[in-house]
């Protein structure tokens, strides 16, 4: 079994100007991507099998990282079915200079676990050990469930 603790994946992505729109602001399409990654990894870890995205909850850019500021991403698995492993990713503007961060993009991504003959493929079930991984988990399903 894997706690959830042990999901918690962090990256952070430094926005280039070829990352960048005609407002000079990340492309959603590339926050997607490295919110779509560091997701994959968080399941995979828990999983321990190779994890495909199978679904994207809703997605909103509540605001823009400039070129020149840094994606910084978190994940983590906060529930698992049979083979399917539901993935909370945040995304927040970091500038590295001031250390300033607010939060830009939230969603659920939904994994589903493959074998080498990528088939579905059982995933272990989640474990809750701390308090830290229970206040997220609750928050994770609360959200999930109309709370944003």
């Amino acid at each position: 079994m894997t706690d959830l603790m042990e999901t918690f994946i962090e990256n952070r992505e430094m926005v280039q100007p070829n990352h960048g729109n005609m407002l000079e602001t990340a492309h959603g399409g590339n926050v997607m991507k490295w919110m779509d990654e560091v997701g994959a990894m968080s399941a995979m870890r828990f999983a321990g099998e190779t994890c495909v995205t199978a679904r994207v909850n809703q997605m909103n850019f509540e605001r823009p990282i400039p070129v020149g500021d840094t994606a910084f991403i978190n994940a983590y698995v906060y529930d698992a079915g049979t083979s399917s492993v539901k993935v909370r990713i945040r995304t927040y503007r970091e500038d590295l200079r001031t250390h300033e961060k607010e939060m830009t993009t939230e969603s659920y991504f939904v994994f589903v676990a493959i074998d080498d003959e990528r088939t579905p493929t059982p995933v272990p079930e989640l474990t809750v050990d701390s308090e830290e991984g229970k206040r997220l988990r609750e928050e994770a399903l609360e959200a999930e469930n109309g709370g944003w």
